[in-house]
């Protein structure tokens, strides 16, 4: 039978129905097959269609974890999923053979119940803050399909907020959660450096880059992070433990807490009017609910900031390629990769070892500047972007000139990566809305490893604020 309700339900509502026996897995994969096929048109989320492997899943022995029979989607980045293609949003990685074995986090999914319906989409090799590429073409925001939906796990964010899938898989090396979480309208939190599997162990204890979801519900942001985010086997690194399980902090009462706020972006451009306006609206309501709230900018040094990540990043690149050659035996052709991969690849090749050393040296200099810092207050809060949604093609990677598409980056985000660089957690909350009706995020940083602190005021403010009942044009 067809399950109209589907979409009104998060994850944890669809699996306590199949729980309850009103509605089996195999219905729920078949209303999400009906929803990205009505709506993948006009958003292109979804890249990868794995209905096949999904229905026989469902009709199978699902694990009895938190989300038994929920349909889930997995980003196309450096995601392997056994038997799936993984493009990592690349033409280059077109004749790359199917992902032979699943990763560790997927595995994880897995366990959880999930049922995998497909992959999300992604820009190339998740460099930009928008899901827009030449392979895989660009994503557009259900509440306004001329807009972005953010990036780069934008795929994701898009087919959420559109009720394809009550949350789906995303990463984030510099904003990457929480930028399309706040283009969409949706919880998108960047856990603990390490808190989640790392796709490889080489990765762990420095790289940017952490995995986690976007979903509609702090429960559902709650819940996955209590499921997945256990230490790995025989790795050096982990995440300092939590104290309790999430899901009992969000139903918690936590205690009132030093909160400081900044509005000016690195960049030190004015923020957009509605951005502003939800930032003022933020600070009154956590005032109301008890908050001791203080405007109070980050102390740093931006240029040198930026200088030295610029630079480390751009050597991590130049590695991350030459893997790419020696796994594909050849080097990417004219058209393979788009201008900007190719630009990034040149001018990283200019970085030497002892220039790449010692970047990281005052990286990790300056992150000890910003963790310090935390100790004078609990919670850092600033708009998770500076603008709203841009239209689609105003950050165009395969139109734009390098340097001018850099520019759009710098002055549309900015305000998402110092929290990739300390490893600390932080989070995106819909708490407000454009003149035109897109949504405005606001993004809270907490100390290193505490996660509990977020998610308790992410509960706080959702009960307070509600965003779950709002409802793009194109949904369900």
């Amino acid at each position: 039978m067809a399950f109209s309700e589907y979409s009104e339900f998060d994850g944890l509502g669809l699996a306590e129905l199949v729980r309850k026996g009103e509605v089996t897995p195999a219905e729920l994969v078949e209303a999400a097959i009906e929803r990205v096929e009505r709506h993948n048109g006009t958003l292109n989320a979804v890249v990868y269609k794995g209905y096949e492997d999904a229905r026989r899943a469902a009709a199978g022995t699902l694990p009895d974890g938190p989300f038994r029979g929920v349909p889930f989607l997995v980003k196309d980045l450096y995601c392997p999923v056994a038997g799936w293609p993984m493009s990592n949003g690349s033409r280059w990685f077109a004749s790359a053979p199917a992902s032979a074995e699943d990763d560790e986090l997927v595995r994880r999914y897995r366990a959880s119940g999930m049922v995998l319906l497909g992959k999300s989409n992604t820009p190339e090799f998740g460099i930009t803050g928008t899901t827009e590429g030449a392979a895989l073409g660009p994503c557009r925001n259900p509440w306004n399909p001329e807009h972005i939906s953010g990036g780069s796990s934008g795929g994701a964010a898009s087919a959420v907020a559109a009720g394809i899938v009550p949350m789906a898989h995303a990463s984030d090396g510099l904003g990457s959660i929480r930028i399309p979480a706040a283009c969409c309208g949706l919880v998108g939190l960047k856990p603990t450096r390490d808190r989640n599997p790392i796709r490889r162990t080489s990765q762990g204890g420095i790289a940017f880059e952490v995995n986690h979801i976007v979903s509609r519900t702090v429960r559902d942001c709650a819940a996955m992070l209590d499921w997945t985010g256990r230490p790995m086997k025989n790795v050096w690194f982990t995440a300092p433990p939590k104290e309790r399980p999430y899901l009992e902090e969000i139903a918690r009462k936590g205690p009132r807490l030093r909160i400081a706020f900044h509005g000016e972006p690195p960049s030190q451009v004015a923020l957009h009017p509605d951005v502003a306006k939800t930032l003022d609206d933020t600070v009154r309501v956590l005032k109301e609910l008890g908050h001791e709230v203080f405007e109070r900018p980050l102390e740093v040094d931006w240029r040198k900031l930026y200088r030295a990540q610029g630079v480390w990043s751009a050597g991590n690149f130049v590695g991350m390629m030459a893997s790419h050659v020696e796994a594909l035996g050849r080097e990417p052709g004219e058209d393979e990769i788009e201008k900007l991969t190719r630009w990034i690849w040149e001018n990283g090749k200019h970085v030497t070892a002892a220039m790449h050393v010692q970047a990281e040296h005052t990286l990790k200099e300056m992150i000890v500047g910003i963790l310090e810092q935390f100790e004078q207050f609990d919670v850092f809060l600033c708009p998770t972007t500076i603008t709203p949604p841009p239209k689609v093609g105003y950050i165009d990677p395969c139109r734009l000139e390098p340097k001018e598409l850099n520019r759009r980056q710098a002055t549309t985000f900015g305000f998402t990566p110092p929290f990739n660089f300390t490893g600390q957690p932080a989070i995106s909350l819909p708490l407000g809305w454009s003149a035109d009706g897109l949504p405005i995020g606001m993004m809270f940083a907490a100390r290193y490893a505490d996660e509990a602190t977020l998610l308790r005021i992410a509960a706080e403010l959702e009960e307070a604020r509600p965003w779950r009942d709002r409802r793009p044009p194109v949904w369900g």
